[in-house]
């Protein structure tokens, strides 16, 4: 399926040089924003605005729960510094159009990316599932319940997991844990994503 993609700065979600944004062609039936802003156009099968943790309706307004058009949000999860995953979470408002929806996520899958379709939700599927369990890990780690070893080794043979929890926030970085949980209680008032001590910790301290 042909694409025209609109960019202003670099993607949250391709690399410079990656093939998705060079697979790109001029007047196609698909527009990919990245970095810009969206045009209005009901012609087009598809129109898709790269996200980054804001929701889709910040960039496109809303009308009282009927909002939705050919107009959908994508992000690309991306575990902090950690390299882009190969999941494309799709935000859908609740008027999308369906054909639109199977567009755009016919689009991702032909790159070889797997297409997750949620709802425009602060954290939409993956940080919102997982910022409370990190923040529980490190709590019981400092609250002495057991060591890091032994957290993640739990996590690892008892439920399958490939990373335990404290492993796979510090490989993706405690201070950017501390800007996705910190903005999740904020949106969401939920004492789960509060941020843990050791994650405000590296924040304060400007680690990366």
């Amino acid at each position: 399926m042909r694409y025209t993609i609109v960019q202003s700065g670099a993607s949250r979600s391709f690399a410079e040089g990656d093939t998705f944004l060079a697979g790109a062609t001029a007047n196609a039936e698909i527009v990919v924003y990245i970095n810009a802003p969206h045009v209005v156009d009901p012609s087009k099968a598809a129109i898709l605005i790269e996200l980054d943790r804001e929701c889709l309706g910040v960039r496109t307004g809303e009308a009282a729960g009927a909002e939705g058009s050919n107009v959908l949000g994508f992000a690309r999860y991306r575990n902090g510094k950690d390299k882009r995953s190969d999941l494309i979470e799709l935000v859908r408002q609740p008027a999308t159009a369906e054909s639109a929806i199977e567009a755009a996520r016919a689009l991702f899958t032909a790159a070889g990316l797997a297409v997750a379709v949620c709802t425009d939700q602060p954290g939409r599927i993956i940080d919102r599932l997982v910022r409370p369990k990190y923040n529980a890990a490190l709590r019981f780690l400092d609250e002495g319940l057991a060591s890091r070893e032994d957290i993640d080794r739990t996590c690892r043979l008892g439920l399958g997991y490939p990373l335990g929890p404290i492993e796979r926030v510090l490989s993706g970085g405690l201070a950017d844990h501390y800007l996705v949980s910190r903005a999740l209680f904020e949106a969401l008032g939920l004492t789960s994503y509060v941020p843990a001590r050791r994650a405000a910790v590296a924040h304060e301290r400007g680690e990366h």
